[in-house]
C-alpha cells in the first residue's frame, strides 16, 4: 500500500517523502522534473516521470504501485511568473489537478491532501490570518489554488474523495543536507547566492509600519511541514474527518531584517543589506495563525528562525 507524492522529487515534496519512510509508510513519486530533482528522491523510492496532464500514467502508476492515498504538491509554484505565464499556470495547476482527481476517482483511490497556498489570501487587511480570513488571490497561481481547493470540495461531494487542503506560508530550512530550496524567487536562496557570489542582499523597504521598518512575514521550516502532511494522510487513510482547509503559520512572523540579522549571524559573514525602494503590493505584515493545525494535525513549530537559517545554510553549503 504506497501513497502517490505528486512533485515527489521537489524542495518540498522530497521532504514530504521522507517523512512518509520515516513513518514505516511507502511512497511513490510522481514528478515530470521541470523543477524536480531525481537526486532528491531516495533510491529505493519508485519515481515515475511523468507530467500529472498525462492522466494515462497517472492512471498507471496508481494501479502499479497499490496506491491508497494521494499527497499532491506538484504543480507551477512561482505567484510573481504567473501573472506573465497564466495560460501554463492554470494547465498545470488546475487541468492537472482535474485529470488526478479523475484518475484516483477511476482507481477508488479516495484520500488525497492537497498543496495550497497563503496565495489564496492575496493581500489581507488583518494582523493575524484564520482560516475564516477572506480568500482574494491577486495572481493566476494563487487563483489556481483556490480553484483546486473547490475541484477537491466538489468532488468529494460527488465522489467521496476525503480531503484537506494545506495552506502553506514561507518554507525554508532543510531537513536533511542534500536537500534545498534552490527557487530563484525565495528570499533564502537569494539572499545565500548573494553572499557566496559576493554581492550584497537586498532588503525592499524599511519604512513599513512594523517594529523594524521591513515587512514581516511567516516562516515555518520544511520539516515540521512534511510531518504534518503525513499526519493528515493517515487520519484521512482512517476514515477520519478533516477540516477542509488548514494554515500551516506560525503566529508571530519574522521581519526580513530580523532574517538578514540572523543570516550574518550564521554564515558568519559580515554584511549589511542595501536597502531599495519598496516593491508594488508588498503588504507589511503577512502572519497566519496555525492554531487549527495545531488542535488537529499536531502541527507544531519545532524549529526556531536560527535554526531554520542554519539548516537552510548548510544544505546551501553541501551544493
Amino acid at each position: 500500500m504506497s501513497w502517490l507524492v505528486t512533485g515527489g522529487a521537489g524542495y518540498i515534496g522530497s521532504h514530504v517523502v521522507h517523512a512518509l519512510l520515516d513513518a514505516g509508510m511507502e511512497p511513490v513519486v510522481l514528478d515530470n522534473l521541470a523543477a524536480g530533482v531525481a537526486g532528491f528522491v531516495p533510491p529505493d523510492v519508485p519515481l515515475v516521470r511523468a507530467s500529472l496532464l498525462d492522466e494515462e500514467a497517472v492512471s498507471e502508476t496508481l494501479s502499479t504501485h497499490g496506491v491508497v492515498g494521494v499527497i499532491h504538491l506538484a504543480g507551477f509554484k512561482y505567484a510573481g511568473v504567473s501573472v506573465s505565464r497564466p495560460l501554463e499556470t492554470y494547465d498545470q495547476n488546475v487541468n492537472g489537478t482535474i485529470r488526478l482527481l479523475r484518475a484516483m476517482d477511476a482507481a477508488d483511490v479516495r484520500p488525497i491532501v492537497f498543496s495550497s497556498s497563503a496565495a489564496t489570501y492575496g493581500t489581507p487587511d488583518v494582523d493575524l490570518v484564520t482560516e475564516q480570513t477572506p480568500t482574494t488571490p491577486e495572481s493566476p497561481y494563487g487563483e489556481s489554488k483556490l480553484i483546486g481547493e473547490w475541484l477537491l470540495a466538489d468532488a468529494g461531494r460527488a465522489h467521496g474523495f476525503r480531503h484537506t487542503s494545506l495552506r502553506y506560508f514561507n518554507v525554508v530550512g532543510s531537513g536533511r543536507p542534500e536537500l534545498r530550496d534552490r527557487s530563484p524567487h525565495n528570499l533564502f536562496p537569494l539572499v545565500f547566492d548573494a553572499l557566496v557570489e559576493g554581492r550584497t542582499p537586498v532588503i525592499f523597504g524599511d519604512d513599513y509600519a512594523t517594529p523594524d521598518g521591513t515587512c514581516v512575514r511567516d516562516y515555518v521550516h520544511v520539516a515540521d511541514l512534511a510531518r504534518t502532511h503525513v499526519v493528515a494522510a493517515r487520519r484521512l487513510l482512517a476514515g477520519e474527518t478533516l477540516e477542509p482547509v488548514y494554515n500551516l503559520g506560525s503566529g508571530v512572523g519574522a521581519s526580513v531584517r530580523q532574517i538578514m540579522d540572523t543570516i550574518r549571524d550564521v554564515t558568519g559573514i559580515d554584511f549589511e543589506p542595501e536597502v531599495r525602494d519598496r516593491r508594488p503590493g508588498d503588504p507589511a505584515r503577512i502572519v497566519a495563525s496555525g492554531a487549527l493545525a495545531a488542535r488537529d494535525l499536531e502541527w507544531e513549530m519545532r524549529h526556531d528562525l536560527r535554526s531554520m537559517v542554519a539548516s537552510a545554510w548548510e544544505a546551501r553549503s553541501s551544493a
